[in-house]
């Protein structure tokens, strides 16, 4: 079994990598925009004219609040490690989203560009990519509560029992 120094690295550069497309799905599901954009790293390109954490984070807001609720749940994660301080990557990912009135599901590659800065792997970009969207039919947020665990199905208590989701939507909207 090879548990050479070099090779505990690039497992453990992996499963960080993992974790900031996990913890991106959660920020966004969760409005949280401050980790969110703790996500990627401080000089980060937002447009053609703008970089920073702060642009970035204006941008994010303003995106999100053209949508509701949104769930994205990701799946297959391909990480190439181009060396120790920078990685690609591909990443599947499964969107349920809110628009007004309507229930759309996504299916979402992002291509991302990942670089390790003091230790910490960040994402320097991140590009959404749509496989599909389609309208789902009926929306599911169009339902009884489900007082769970009273009963298994209506709505549930998600996103609204997280703080930052009512901080977003409590400020600016």
């Amino acid at each position: 079994m090879d548990t050479t120094p070099e090779l505990v690295e690039r497992l453990w550069a992996h499963e960080q990598i993992r974790q900031l497309a996990a913890h991106y799905a959660v920020a966004i599901d969760s409005r949280d925009l401050d980790a969110l954009v703790g996500l990627f790293v401080a000089d980060v390109r937002v447009g053609r004219d703008s970089s920073g954490r702060e642009a970035l984070k204006a941008s994010f807001d303003n995106s999100l609040r053209g949508i509701g609720v949104s769930m994205l749940n990701v799946g297959t994660h391909a990480i190439d490690l181009v060396d120790a301080d920078h990685a690609t990557g591909s990443v599947y990912c499964h969107g349920q989203i809110q628009d007004g009135e309507r229930w759309i599901h996504q299916m979402i590659l992002y291509r991302d560009t990942y670089e390790r800065r003091d230790g910490r792997w960040f994402f320097v970009r991140r590009i959404h990519e749509l496989w599909y969207g389609q309208v789902a039919s009926p929306n599911p947020l169009e339902q009884a509560p489900a007082n769970w665990p009273e009963r298994h199905d209506g709505r549930g208590t998600v996103p609204e029992s997280w703080s930052s989701w009512r901080r977003f939507w409590a400020v600016g909207g």
